[in-house]
């Protein structure tokens, strides 16, 4: 979990890159009480297999992976 100041808009860029994904599928407004855990599911695979500048190109699996690797 990532938390921003509320005036601090430079600390917020991944946060609402993250939101654009969720809304392609969601409209503003969708009541995510009626969605199922395999949809939510399919969102999370989808957003964590994007390739990322911030991950010097790699998806956040791909980063994890080799994250835990190292350690």
């Amino acid at each position: 979990m990532y938390y921003t100041r509320a005036y601090a808009s430079w600390e917020k860029g991944s946060v609402e890159n993250c939101n654009r994904f969720v809304r392609r599928w969601y409209p503003k407004g969708t009541d995510f009480g009626k969605c199922t855990t395999a949809q939510m599911h399919h969102l999370e695979k989808v957003i964590n297999s994007i390739h990322r500048k911030l991950l010097d190109g790699k998806t956040a699996y791909e980063y994890d992976t080799a994250y835990n690797k190292a350690a």
